[in-house]
């Protein structure tokens, strides 16, 4: 049984739309201590796993944490790469699609967890930031094989050019039997709640290389259940941070969102 009610497309984009008009409200100009979801959005800090929510039943944002060493300080800046746009763009995600589905969903915040955490089998989608700074430790490599193939799946978001690569190796470690396939808008992630055709419609905030999107299928078959999504040279996560300061059109916000509802209630359903 699926686990959120299908929206008339239509009816979807308008309500996207209402919802982030009222977003835009807020300025950037103001400097507001918190924006309109309640999130402090003048600084990013990287969370320890103090300000997790015990599972109550609901949905809740997961946030991956993972070591990262020395070779991540200088792009990562003053926050760890695996918290990029963290709380704001958990937070405003959240809002969106409890909003616009039947799911009932945490809002106002996200767990985080490292890779080896035996809590990850309470969530049906984990999502990762900047996985080219990711390096696996075998127990991480052990917990998160065993998290995917009991049904967990995992979002590769906010990633560019040799990040690519640290990914394929990272994930070869974990489901070594298993590869990704490069996604055509055929598939069921594509379709689940929000028609997306052309996934490729969506430009990346910043980079300027050709955007992409990868998947990890059981069998290596892609009419089977996807285990994993990879954003390419993409940070779609970027735009729900900001889609509440004017950061781009609207209309493009709306697409982002559209691609995060996507994945969530694919992840539900299958």
């Amino acid at each position: 049984m699926r686990a959120s009610r299908r929206w008339p497309r239509s009816a979807g984009a308008a309500l996207v739309m209402a919802g982030l008009l009222l977003a835009v409200g807020v300025s950037l100009a103001a400097q507001q201590k918190k924006n309109t979801f309640g999130i402090v959005s003048d600084e990013e800090y990287t969370p320890d796993g103090s300000e997790n929510k015990p599972y109550d039943g609901r949905l809740q944002f997961v946030r991956l944490s993972y070591p990262y060493g020395l070779s991540g300080v200088g792009r990562a800046g003053r926050v760890a790469p695996w918290a990029h746009d963290y709380p704001r763009g958990d937070a405003h995600f959240m809002q969106i699609l409890t909003d616009l589905t039947m799911v009932r969903g945490r809002t106002g915040g996200s767990n985080t967890f490292p890779l080896s955490s035996p809590e990850l089998t309470k969530f049906p989608f984990a999502y990762m930031s900047e996985p080219g700074f990711w390096r696996l430790t075998p127990e991480d490599a052990m917990g998160f094989r065993n998290y995917l193939l009991k049904g967990g799946f995992v979002i590769f978001d906010d990633f560019r050019g040799a990040d690519w690569d640290n990914l394929q190796f990272q994930m070869h470690q974990v489901l070594p039997e298993l590869r990704f396939i490069e996604l055509t808008g055929r598939e069921a992630i594509w379709h689940a709640f929000f028609e997306i055709p052309n996934p490729l419609v969506l430009p990346a905030p910043y980079g300027g290389l050709p955007v992409s999107y990868w998947g990890i299928f059981e069998g290596n078959d892609v009419n089977r259940r996807m285990l994993a999504i990879a954003n390419v040279n993409n940070d779609i996560s970027e735009y729900w941070e900001y889609s509440d300061q004017g950061f781009v059109p609207v209309d493009t916000s709306n697409e982002a969102y559209k691609y995060g509802v996507n994945y969530a209630i694919y992840a539900l359903t299958h």
